[in-house]
């Protein structure tokens, strides 16, 4: 009996040491979390059901991204000489923007510190192939440093051609540093990575749970993808490293993707964020090139833009919000996942009820099946407007493009999602310039014709526990 007593004062005592996390952690999602549905749920779970709640908000809770910032801060203040050259460098291509898009620069400036440049080129890269063959030629014209940065990063074929690259150019004498996101690559093998260090690369995780509060945390990735080689030329997009962009996953083959190359001062503001990244996970300055080579000849006008959880204002969701409040006549999106916050999907409608081609691509094969779902439970608010929905036929589609009328077109890392926009270290090229414009909207087209029209109706005809199961994916789009 004396047992039996004890036990039950134990889980007693347990109980109500489960129940109060729960009620001061429902208090702290009050406070602290995003959107006002987003707390509701937590608080609710968190009183209601503790024990399940209480572990799932320690690893997923989180939208605040602990020590980055203040570590930036603290190296800044340490090499100002070196921060005013590299800001400096930038800036002396500061060139104002078109008046229809004058209100993105000071959303730019705030963001990044600095506005859009002139002196860049873009040249679109289209799909695995012609992707990697233009960066493995980079990595080999390399003659004083490399700098590259994967969300995911395999050891096939494809991985393995990048790791001889990189080892190839190492016994060169050239310094290189390499970057991954330890949860997009938690597949990748120690014998990978050490083959690389071997052969004097310097390679780091990301450290995504380094940091105050960031310890348990499963929400925050570095999705970023960069690569930058002697500060002369960059590339940046959708593809990561390994043969599923090469369209080698039967299930989802052909990969169809977009990446960009890029030279003049976006250049030195891609390596600007891959160094303030590697500053993150290793406390190291680099020693880079600084001077920016500009491209005269297509002299295009560009931002790069990267974002995270660590940013003061919601960089991400408040610039493409913005951006989209721009369009006049055309906003062309191919995203693999449409998740959109309500005040992206409010500018979406609005665009459409003043006119504006509004049009969606979309995969019609899933990767992920939740967030897959989700995006059928937009269909009924779209069909009251004139907002046309695509799903890419031809394999899977996992680019990232937005574009506003005959100007403004970004190429990046950014979904449209809630963990793009406020989870995930991201970054996009924004470019302002006809001619990449119309190359962008000539690879829509493309891809335009490889898709079907989505009729909104036919989901009404859709059974029961699809319907269920999308509106249930819906409530996690705070997680998705």
């Amino acid at each position: 009996m004396l047992v039996d007593i004890s036990i039950l004062t134990f889980f007693s005592a347990a109980t109500v040491v489960v129940h109060t996390l729960g009620i001061a952690h429902a208090a702290h999602a009050v406070m602290t979390v995003r959107s006002s549905r987003g707390a509701i749920a937590w608080s609710i779970s968190l009183i209601t059901f503790p024990w399940l709640a209480l572990p799932l908000y320690w690893i997923l809770g989180r939208t605040k991204f602990h020590g980055y910032a203040e570590a930036l801060r603290s190296v800044f203040a340490q090499h100002q000489k070196l921060v005013h050259q590299a800001y400096s460098e930038i800036t002396k291509f500061q060139v104002a923007v078109p008046e229809k898009l004058k209100s993105l620069e000071p959303l730019a400036e705030t963001f990044t510190g600095i506005c859009f440049t002139s002196g860049n080129a873009a040249e679109l890269l289209i799909d695995g192939q012609q992707t990697y063959q233009a960066m493995l030629s980079a990595i080999a014209s390399a003659k004083s440093y490399i700098l590259l940065q994967s969300y995911i990063v395999d050891d096939d074929a494809a991985g393995n051609e990048f790791q001889a690259a990189l080892i190839t150019k190492a016994k060169q004498g050239i310094r290189i540093y390499f970057l991954y996101d330890e949860i997009g690559s938690n597949k990748l093998p120690h014998t990978y990575l050490n083959s690389l260090r071997q052969n004097l690369i310097q390679v780091s995780a990301f450290h995504t749970t380094k940091g105050r509060g960031n310890r348990f945390q499963l929400n925050f990735r570095n999705h970023r993808k960069i690569l930058v080689v002697d500060g002369e030329i960059a590339f940046t997009g959708g593809l990561n490293i390994g043969n599923d962009y090469l369209g080698k996953n039967r299930r989802l083959s052909p990969w169809r993707d977009t990446h960009i190359k890029l030279q003049g001062p976006t250049v030195q503001s891609l390596q600007s964020s891959f160094l303030q990244d590697w500053y993150w996970a290793n406390r190291q300055v680099i020693d880079v090139n600084w001077q920016v080579q500009p491209n005269r000849e297509a002299n295009q006008t560009a931002l790069i833009l990267p974002t995270g959880p660590a940013d003061k204002h919601k960089a991400c969701q408040l610039f493409f919000v913005n951006a989209i409040n721009q369009a006049q006549t055309r906003l062309w999106i191919a995203t693999p996942y449409f998740v959109p916050d309500d005040s992206t999907l409010t500018a979406l409608k609005l665009a459409a009820m003043r006119g504006v081609d509004v049009r969606i691509i979309l995969p019609n094969r899933p990767d992920h099946l939740f967030v897959y779902l989700c995006s059928f439970s937009y269909y009924n608010e779209m069909k009251a407007l004139d907002i046309k929905f695509y799903r890419y036929k031809h394999g899977f589609m996992h680019q990232k493009i937005i574009l506003i009328d005959n100007d403004l077109a970004g190429v990046g890392t950014v979904n449209l999602d809630n963990r793009s926009f406020f989870l995930n270290f991201e970054v996009m090229a924004f470019m302002i310039n006809a001619q990449f414009a119309h190359s962008v909207e000539k690879m829509l087209k493309t891809d335009l014709a490889a898709s079907i029209t989505v009729n909104f109706s036919e989901y009404d005809k859709k059974p029961l526990w699809f319907k269920l199961a999308v509106r249930i994916s819906r409530l996690l789009t705070p997680l998705l």
